[in-house]
């Protein structure tokens, strides 16, 4: 058994060699490619038109496939066309070229500025890469060349695509690839030669075509004619005195002294370099037949000035260093500091002793004294007061981060009014305050509510702007920290003097602004409202009638926004009736005057209220007339509502949130929401002696009163009115608190709104600013300002590109700026788009000097200069009209000429001779010595054979000082060879 069993085992060991080898399943994955993305069988197209590789649409497909375990990436490259008519692939005969063997003849795409190498080098529309998928990877040795080449010989011959397949190998940097397209019985071959050193027989266009016949082997003679393409490209680096316009400094009013006409209040524009680097001229002989031209190593009749095309190109400087770019990106790194002003100006450098600690503990002691004696007179040299000698007690005065001349410009540039001499210190400067706005259907003054940032003629945008240009030129975050406790110590002093802060628009905190510019309005409004009880006290030690306010004297009224009947005193507050001689007036302290009034029980009778002496009334409404006497009723002199920031509201909101859903913390909810109301009942009350709340209601909430006909006994119609229902409520809030409201006019109520309290809170928010805060605040006005500064500049230049950004950067800007904390990423996107706006404006402005614009005096060649140059800037390349005998091509010849003759020794300038060969190396001194040379040679020729079929053959040929390359596509007949 054991015999037998030896040969069955060996039956076991027998190869399958049916089996698919991994070379045999790779092509079949670049055929599976190929079918997927439809590109088998007969490839038609139209013929392409001129400049459709630059101004048409490239897109690209890409796969991956492997060999064994090495990957390959294939990528479709195509140029976007209209679907061609089903009819044309009828036409198309048996012997019709494919399209890319087409495209290799076509002349209107040669030199395309900006497509994908393959397509400059070979003309073509489509084509597919496989390449190596690692950047790292590379086919090297030149067997594996030879089995993808034969690879894709295969797929193609298999699947009879027509599209041509490219294999790219050695290292990507080289870009070296080796292709073939096939189709009926014809083939085309794509090689590449790259070298680093030039054999001097090729560096001209005799050699190039003796490499090119021989490649070709025609057996014909003669020779079929070979068309040439030429082109040549020359660079011009040094522009001697074709500077960049930078606007010189006002030197009138700058403080800082730098480039860019930079002065307070205005944002520096302009490139600190110039932002072009080089000028690519690019001379082209698009069709040039063999023998026209000789060019060779000891002649060539290639005379840049006679070429009949030119382009230039640009190389626009990579990142020039622009100022408002610097000032945007130092300013942001302002809100990544961790220092509050105290670390970074010294802990003691504002600590005093005695009297002159500074502390918010002893700010309530401070106010209950004495009131001050006011300064007649306000100045800058008033305001620059204790922060400065502060820390000359500690330090010398040249250590201080910013000097007196730079703090005095300062802060009369953000205090105008610190400058005039007042007559009279208490002078009501709330004209001042409003500022001379720009009308509001203006849209660039209206882009403070989209950046949530504050009006451009505001104190708050003023600062932003101070203060980045501080930290830009005068001491960095140091002059930040002691400006800021400067501007502190002034907000201080304005509140303890009662001066109104300029530059900030009446009335209750703006919404739409940054919580800074809040802050500081609501500064504005304490300031209004003790200033106004201050004038009030003065009053009434001259005349003490408290019922002067009362009546018809108060007109011009507010009316408030939830209902048109209710209306306000205009500039005139409930304070200025304050009889009282304390500082704080918050109780019923004039009991005598209560009880003489019959105020100090709030339930006696209508008959005995209408006994009542009406105090506190603003005018007669005119229209309505109590239900119950009949009188008329008069609109009473009410409490302006507190005035709220909106991290306040966000804090209220909070508070009555957590109070819950339970019945008690509903009712409580309502008590603290009802303080206004109640304030208004007991003003109403007082102002209409013997009313009742439908009374009330019809005034102060129309609404909730409904009238309606009704035929009385008597058979006549007659008006009847009652309460809605949800004022019929039971416990319904208006009703507790109508009952609990006495008849007190608003001079004599509790204060709704402390100000007192509530500017000791925004002066202690200032001073615990840290300069990051502050940055964080104040950024989205920096970038309202740049924003400004961009449009503005760009109006001047008209560049359409810029105008479609700046609209991107306003779009982007009110999306991230409108949040509170906004992401440090999505703010450094904001800034470098504004950067590259300038970077453009910058470029603009450059060209427009080199090119002589302005100064050019004909109209009609002002307007194509001007059309060149934001050509120039927008398109890769653009072509000179008249080439070099046109308006910009002989601008562009002086600007070589001025360069050569700057780089040529002075003795072999003036050297010309009469012969016309060096009348021709005078010309040709004019310019450098081509930095490119670029040959196409296009013949259609029978190979391999007399008799095979007439084929196209075309070699590229490009020289720099760097390296040598040729790409050409030889076709060949497969069928007659």
């Amino acid at each position: 058994m054991a015999a037998d069993s030896e040969p069955e085992s060996e039956v076991f060991e027998i190869t399958d060699f049916t089996t698919a080898s991994e070379w045999e399943r790779f092509i079949s994955k670049i055929e599976e490619v190929l079918n997927d993305w439809k590109l088998i069988g007969i490839s038609s197209g139209k013929p392409l038109e001129k400049g459709i590789f630059t101004t048409g649409t490239w897109e690209e497909k890409s796969d991956e496939i492997s060999f064994a375990d090495f990957k390959f990436s294939v990528t479709h490259h195509y140029l976007v066309q209209e679907p061609s008519d089903k009819d044309g692939k009828e036409e198309l005969g048996e012997d019709a070229l494919p399209l890319p063997m087409q495209d290799l003849l076509c002349m209107n795409n040669d030199f395309p500025p900006r497509a994908h190498c393959l397509v400059r080098w070979y003309g073509l529309r489509e084509f597919v890469v496989i390449a190596p998928a690692a950047n790292n990877d590379a086919v090297i040795s030149e067997s594996k060349c030879n089995l993808l080449l034969s690879s894709i010989s295969i797929a193609l011959g298999n699947t009879g695509c027509q599209v041509p397949l490219f294999v790219q190998i050695h290292h990507k940097w080289r870009r070296m690839y080796v292709g073939e397209c096939q189709g009926p019985g014809v083939r085309t071959d794509f090689e590449m030669v790259h070298l680093r050193k030039v054999p001097g027989q090729y560096t001209h266009l005799s050699g190039l075509l003796d490499i090119f016949k021989t490649k070709i082997g025609c057996p014909l003679t003669p020779l079929p004619p070979v068309s040439m393409a030429i082109r040549l490209t020359f660079v011009l680096q040094d522009w001697q005195q074709y500077f960049w316009p930078q606007q010189p400094p006002d030197i009138d009013a700058l403080v800082g002294g730098e480039v860019g006409g930079l002065e307070f209040g205005k944002l520096p524009f302009g490139a600190c370099e110039d932002p072009i680097s080089e000028l690519h001229l690019a001379t082209t002989w698009p069709h040039l037949a063999e023998g026209i031209i000789v060019d060779n190593d000891v002649y060539s009749d290639l005379d840049p000035l006679q070429a009949p095309q030119w382009s230039v190109r640009v190389r626009k400087a990579d990142n020039p260093q622009c100022l408002l770019g610097d000032f945007l990106t130092e300013f942001f790194k302002l809100c990544r500091r961790k220092e509050s002003t105290d670390e970074i100006l010294g802990r003691s450098a504002f600590d005093e002793e005695g009297k002159e600690v500074a502390d918010i503990t002893h700010a309530l002691s401070k106010l209950t004294e004495p009131a001050p004696v006011p300064i007649p007179k306000l100045s800058v040299t008033n305001m620059v007061h204790s922060a400065k000698k502060k820390i000359r007690k500690h330090r010398g005065v040249d250590e201080s981060p910013l000097n007196n001349e730079v703090l005095n410009t300062i802060l009369l540039f953000l205090f105008p009014d610190a400058a005039d001499k007042l007559a009279d210190v208490f002078e009501n400067r709330a004209s001042t305050s409003a500022g001379n706005n720009p009308p509001p259907e203006n849209e660039d003054y209206n882009l403070f509510s989209q950046f949530k940032s504050a009006p451009s003629d505001s104190l708050t945008y003023k600062l932003a702007l101070c203060l980045c240009m501080i930290n830009f030129y005068h001491g960095g975050v140091k002059g930040v920290a002691h400006l800021w406790q400067e501007f502190v110590l002034e907000m201080r002093y304005r509140w303890e003097n009662n001066y109104l802060i300029p530059g900030l628009a009446n009335g209750a905190p703006d919404l739409r602004c940054c919580l800074l510019h809040q802050k500081l309005q609501m500064l504005n409004c304490c300031i209004e409202r003790k200033k106004a009880r201050d004038e009030g006290k003065r009053g009434s030690m001259s005349d003490r009638s408290p019922g002067g306010a009362s009546g018809d004297g108060a007109k011009g009224g507010d009316h408030s926004g939830e209902n048109p009947d209710k209306e306000k005193e205009f500039g005139k507050s409930w304070e200025s009736w304050s009889d009282s001689e304390e500082e704080f007036f918050e109780c019923l302290s004039d009991t005598e005057d209560l009880k003489g009034n019959g105020q100090e029980n709030g339930k006696k009778g209508a008959k005995e209220s209408v006994n009542l002496k009406p105090e506190g009334r603003l005018h007669p409404h005119g229209k309505l007339m109590l239900l119950h006497p009949g009188e008329p009723l008069y609109v009473p002199i009410t409490q302006e509502p507190a005035p709220m920031t909106e991290d306040l509201l966000e804090e209220q909101s909070e508070v009555l949130a957590k109070l819950g859903t339970s019945a008690e913390g509903a009712h409580l909810r309502a008590r603290m929401q009802s303080a206004c109301l109640l304030s208004d009942m007991e003003s109403f009350k007082a102002a209409n002696p013997g009313c009742c709340l439908e009374d009330f209601v019809r005034w102060y909430s129309p609404r909730d009163y409904i009238e309606e006909e009704v035929i009385d006994e008597k058979g006549n119609k007659v008006i009847r009115g009652e309460l809605s229902a949800r004022m019929k409520i039971p416990s319904n809030m208006w009703v507790e608190a109508w009952e609990t409201a006495k008849p007190v006019p608003a001079r004599r109520q509790k204060r709704l709104f402390d100000d007192t309290r509530e500017a000791e809170k925004v002066l202690h928010y200032l001073a615990v600013q840290k300069p990051a805060d502050l940055a964080r605040h104040l950024l989205p006005c920096i970038i309202h300002a740049a924003v400004l500064k961009v449009k503005e500049e760009e109006a001047v230049e008209d560049i359409s590109s810029v105008k479609k950004i700046i609209k991107q950067i306003i779009s982007h800007s009110s999306k991230v700026l409108r949040f509170p904390s906004p992401e440090d990423k999505k703010l450094e996107e904001i800034i470098a788009q504004i950067m590259s706006v300038e970077a453009i404006i910058a470029r603009a402005r450059s060209l427009k000097a080199k090119f002589g614009v302005e100064k050019c005096e004909n109209e009609e060649e002002k307007e194509d200069l001007q059309r060149f140059v934001n050509s120039l800037l927008e398109q890769p390349e653009v072509s000179v009209v008249g080439a070099g005998r046109g308006p910009a091509g002989s601008i562009i010849h002086k600007l070589f000429v001025n360069a050569q003759r700057v780089a040529a020794p002075p003795e072999e300038e003036p050297r010309r001779s009469g012969s016309p060969e060096e009348r021709r190396q005078g010309v040709q001194s004019e310019f450098p010595p081509p930095a490119g040379r670029e040959v196409i040679l296009r013949a259609s020729v029978p190979r391999p054979a007399p008799y095979s079929k007439a084929l196209p053959q075309r070699m590229y040929s490009v020289l720099t000082r760097e390296d040598f390359r040729l790409a050409g596509a030889f076709s060949a007949d497969t069928t007659f060879f």
